[in-house]
């Protein structure tokens, strides 16, 4: 039988191997530092990344300066996965929320290979489904469910793409995925506290307890999850076709293969700049 790459993200990893053949020469680790912005609204898509680890939020940026967050993805996921349609300004910012490593690839390269791949087309239809709809139970949650309710949703959302139970959240990166202002954020930590779901300490770290916090959030996190994995189990069982495979050339190098991102790489373009926030 054979053995596949360690791809680290759930997407990739999903493709059959003549399909990842396609990418995997023009795939580049990168580290995914904490607040780092890969690609703000209104600017070309310059780069798609596939995260291994961390968190990655996409935000929607209000004329008056305020930031949302619509979605968030891990490694069953992508940013900059739109820009496979063709040439395409981001329509929100992406930042990262949780620090991680991503494997990174030109819209160019691959639009090239999803030319040639029908598994590729599938898993970018599937992922831009998942996408919308989270934009579309973000969106009700936001105007149905109190803060409290939103904020244990996010924190049990983000707990699906982290290992452990300490999430790395500061009391903006909070502000931003709630939509409302710090103090307000204040407010909804301490009401999770006094209930025990969360623990929180000075070093922007909120240890939780699932338990408490599937009690405390509202039904959206579990109506969300379930119509997410109908939509990737539909693809699953879904027949699709692959690309021919490609000769491979003697010494060539996987970089797939490889567990961690060379040490003191950096995404290209990335910035420490922080959206603005409330």
């Amino acid at each position: 039988m054979e053995q596949r790459p360690r791809v680290g993200n759930r997407l990739l990893a999903a493709l059959p191997p003549a399909d990842i053949d396609l990418l995997a020469p023009h795939l580049r680790k990168v580290s995914l530092e904490r607040d780092a912005v890969l690609v703000r609204s209104g600017d070309p898509i310059e780069q798609i990344y596939f995260p291994r680890s961390g968190l990655i939020a996409f935000i929607m940026d209000m004329p008056n300066g305020q930031t949302v967050a619509t979605a968030v993805v891990g490694n069953d996921g992508a940013a900059g996965i739109l820009s496979a349609l063709g040439p395409l300004h981001s329509p929100m910012t992406a930042v990262v929320r949780v620090a991680g490593t991503a494997l990174q690839i030109s819209p160019a390269r691959f639009h090239a290979a999803l030319s040639r791949s029908s598994a590729l087309r599938n898993t970018v239809q599937t992922l831009t489904r998942t996408l919308l709809a989270q934009f579309q139970h973000v969106a009700a949650c936001n105007a149905l469910h109190s803060v409290e309710a939103r904020l244990a949703r996010w924190l049990l959302q983000i707990h699906d793409s982290v290992d452990g139970d300490f999430l790395p959240l500061t009391q903006e990166a909070l502000s931003e995925l709630l939509g409302v202002r710090r103090t307000t954020v204040t407010h909804a930590v301490h009401k999770l506290r006094t209930s025990r779901a969360i623990r929180s300490n000075r070093r922007g770290l909120i240890e939780i307890d699932r338990p408490r916090l599937e009690a405390v959030a509202c039904e959206c996190y579990e109506v969300m999850r379930r119509r997410i994995e109908r939509i990737v189990a539909q693809e699953d069982m879904t027949p699709r076709g692959h690309a021919p495979h490609a000769p491979k050339m003697p010494g060539t190098r996987n970089p797939l293969l490889e567990d961690e991102a060379p040490r003191g790489t950096r995404t290209h373009g990335v910035t420490s700049v922080r959206p603005n926030g409330h």
